[in-house]
């Protein structure tokens, strides 16, 4: 399925007029020295490649510029335990689509514990309305496992008409509930949302009515699953797996 009416990001360029140096962080990240404009799918984008190649980065980039706190949530959210997000935002020429998107959120695995921590203060505060956590089960997300909480967010909070911004959603998600996120992911594509994601997991990266944008020394190209190093190494794996721990424990 392909729905342009969903496309709440079409594009990003990069200001790179405005950079003086690309010898510091974030400018020395490889996805910013060979950067090229990249067109977001209107259903699913991912972005894809090996540690050290600056998804997180140029993820995080996104949702700032978009406004979202740079530790995560929706727009309203904006809370900081630790201010470490990099300058990349003020780089950015993001193109929107049309419409505005009726929910949003940003995603980040590694500061969804934080997250958990502002929604209770919040809610104890009491001065923000209806308690926030309803919208994410009702169950404090401290009190169930690192994957239920994620999970909670993902079938609870997100409504669907929405601009989804997803750090690597699969850090606690076991295979099972990836392919659960998958389903969940094309229910909120049939409803109107666009999805930009950050992930290594080749099962979460499997949408069809997708676009996969792997990063790498050189730069940044489109590509499919199947051609990703994510899958041609889990492949590998599952394929020759005694071979390959031959030569690893040599």
């Amino acid at each position: 399925m392909l729905n342009k009416d969903n496309q709440y990001i079409k594009s990003l360029d990069l200001k790179s007029e405005n950079i003086n140096s690309y010898g510091s962080f974030p400018f020395h990240l490889p996805v910013i020295r060979n950067f090229t404009e990249l067109f977001f799918h209107p259903n699913v984008t991912y972005i894809v490649g090996e540690n050290g190649m600056g998804k997180s980065t140029l993820l995080e980039g996104i949702a700032i510029k978009y406004g979202f706190n740079p530790e995560g949530g929706t727009l309203n959210f904006n809370f900081s335990n630790y201010d470490s997000h990099s300058i990349l935002d003020q780089y950015l020429r993001l193109a929107k689509g049309v419409y505005k998107p009726e929910d949003h959120f940003f995603f980040r695995a590694e500061t969804y514990y934080n997250l958990a921590t502002n929604i209770e203060e919040l809610d104890e505060d009491g001065s923000s309305g209806p308690k926030i956590i309803d919208s994410y089960g009702g169950q404090s997300l401290h009190k169930q496992s690192h994957g239920e909480s994620f999970f909670a967010a993902f079938t609870n909070r997100f409504q669907g008409n929405g601009l989804y911004i997803l750090d690597e959603p699969e850090a606690a998600l076991s295979p099972l509930r990836q392919m659960s996120m998958l389903s969940r992911i094309h229910e909120l594509v049939e409803e109107g949302s666009q999805f930009i994601i950050s992930t290594h997991s080749p099962i979460i990266m499997a949408y069809p009515s997708s676009k996969i944008i792997q990063l790498s020394e050189e730069g940044m190209k489109e590509t499919n699953l199947e051609d990703t190093d994510h899958y041609r190494t889990m492949k590998q794996f599952f394929e020759d797996k005694d071979r390959l721990l031959h030569h690893l424990f040599q």
